[in-house]
């Protein structure tokens, strides 16, 4: 039975949302040991010694072992909760181990071989992990401290799954009854959305004092718009004018005959 961690804890007499805020006031930390089939015990561990020992992944996936006055006692963690705003271990749960009977724990999974694989060496692809860690049952010599997966035979689009985990002998995942979860897959990057160009919003709103366009509704020049020019021949409302430049150009030539004919 592979044993990492010692902790020393204190029978807890008094119980109750009062009397566990005063332990925390004082620098301890209320926990609850159950199972192997005993009656539950209420202990008090010490706040300093827990912030360190929690930091280490391996304090979760272990068996620890109590020191409960002068009686050891072999447990695992089952739950640690954390205060919400502060480095601080506000609960503990733990859980009997017995050397015959099967412990339902998680480990953590480490990944090997992701810079070598093809997916990511030759492809461009990226590595996405689904799951950090798994439940396994296993008696509690048989726990490991982690499982490894291999994912340097990987390509681009490849994705390895709980039943691709390899596991010690006596080990187990109970999850895999009921579905085969994705842990890690390799897939493309994704590509970034380009930035609107600053220009071309500006270039679609006119800027401010600035004159219309030629032709634009409003614009010197434009039809209808003040000090524009007269229209032009063939253009709506040019055909008066065109026949008054007629009339004028027959009276000229009319007086030019008439001076003629009195020489």
């Amino acid at each position: 039975m592979r044993i990492s961690f010692t902790v020393g804890a204190d029978v807890r007499e008094a119980q109750g949302k009062g009397a566990s805020r005063r332990l925390r006031h004082v620098g301890k930390v209320p926990a609850i040991l159950y199972g192997a089939h005993q009656d539950a015990q209420a202990l008090t561990l010490d706040q300093q010694n827990l912030l360190t020992m929690i930091a280490d992944e391996r304090f979760y996936s272990s068996i620890v072992q109590l020191k409960i006055g002068d009686r050891l006692q072999e447990a695992i963690i089952k739950d640690v909760q954390m205060h919400p705003a502060k480095n601080l271990v506000v609960h503990v749960d733990l859980q009997r181990v017995v050397a015959t009977e099967k412990i339902r724990i998680r480990v953590p999974i480490h990944f090997k071989g992701e810079t070598i694989a093809p997916g990511v060496k030759n492809e461009g692809g990226v590595v996405s992990h689904m799951r950090a860690d798994v439940e396994v049952s296993c008696l509690p010599a048989d726990l490991p401290e982690f499982l490894v997966l291999d994912l340097s035979g990987m390509s681009l689009n490849d994705t390895k799954f709980l039943a691709d985990i390899p596991l010690p002998s006596g080990v187990s995942i109970p999850e895999l009854t009921q579905r085969n979860a994705p842990v890690v897959s390799i897939h493309a990057p994704r590509a970034e959305e380009p930035e609107p160009v600053a220009a071309e919003a500006a270039a679609a709103v006119p800027a401010e004092g600035a004159a219309p366009a030629a032709g634009a509704p409003g614009a010197p020049g434009a039809p209808g718009a003040p000090g524009a020019a007269p229209a032009a021949a063939g253009a709506p409302g040019a055909p008066a004018a065109a026949a008054d430049a007629r009339k004028g150009e027959e009276k000229k030539e009319a007086g030019g005959k008439k001076e003629g004919g009195k020489k």
